[in-house]
């Protein structure tokens, strides 16, 4: 039988153990993720702390390919737009938004990240309203790594992707988002076409942590 303090050890191991392998997986099977998988991802990714437990995260989950094909489309064409206007070459232009729209589509689910500042602190002044902005943009981050983490704890895979701060109007509209859900990113998400590769180098943990006796 085991003790507590060897099931607190284990525990330890297995929580360690999957913040350090999760990676980015950006293809995937064919099949669905089957709704209790979702159901578990998504109850954990509510489970994360925020400003004032005002919880502003906001998901929309896309899992028909109609919704995520018109996602991927509208996406690309103002990628497109911006780029022609950056002076790019068409031949990059069309591989980046060819790359894109493969990505969003072939994945199971799509999960649309967005903030609500509905909920959160009014002031004033510039200077504590754009604080408050930012505790729910950081409150949604934390919920968003929660879910990923779930998803890698579930054997999926997932990705991040910023894209949509870049067209915030746009997927709001292409998606009948209401003028209050703020899009900041979304997730694809999927059963792992392939083992992920290598995972990059990371920095050394006295690449960035100081330590107070050090100043």
């Amino acid at each position: 039988m085991t003790d507590l303090a060897t099931q607190a050890r284990i525990d330890r191991d297995r929580a360690h153990g999957l913040l350090r392998t999760r990676q980015s997986i950006r293809w995937y099977r064919p099949e669905p993720v089957a709704g209790d998988m979702l159901d578990r991802i998504l109850i954990s990714a509510g489970r994360a702390p925020s400003a004032h437990n005002r919880q502003p995260w906001r998901y929309l989950v896309l899992t028909d390919s109609a919704g995520k094909a018109a996602l991927a489309l509208t996406m690309g064409s103002r990628l497109c737009d911006d780029r022609r206007r950056d002076g790019d070459r068409d031949a990059a232009i069309s591989d980046d938004v060819e790359r894109s729209y493969r990505r969003i589509v072939g994945a199971a689910v799509v999960i649309v990240v967005a903030l609500t500042v509905k909920p959160m602190d009014r002031y004033p002044d510039a200077a504590r309203s754009r604080a408050e902005y930012l505790m729910a943009v950081q409150s949604t981050a934390m919920a968003t790594q929660n879910l990923l983490l779930a998803a890698h704890a579930e054997g999926l895979g997932a990705c991040w992707m910023c894209a949509p701060l870049f067209c915030q109007p746009d997927v709001r509209s292409v998606l009948g988002l209401t003028e209050d859900w703020e899009p900041q990113g979304l997730i694809t998400l999927g059963h792992p076409a392939s083992e992920p590769r290598p995972a990059k180098l990371r920095l050394a943990v006295r690449d960035f942590v100081r330590f107070e006796d050090e100043y």
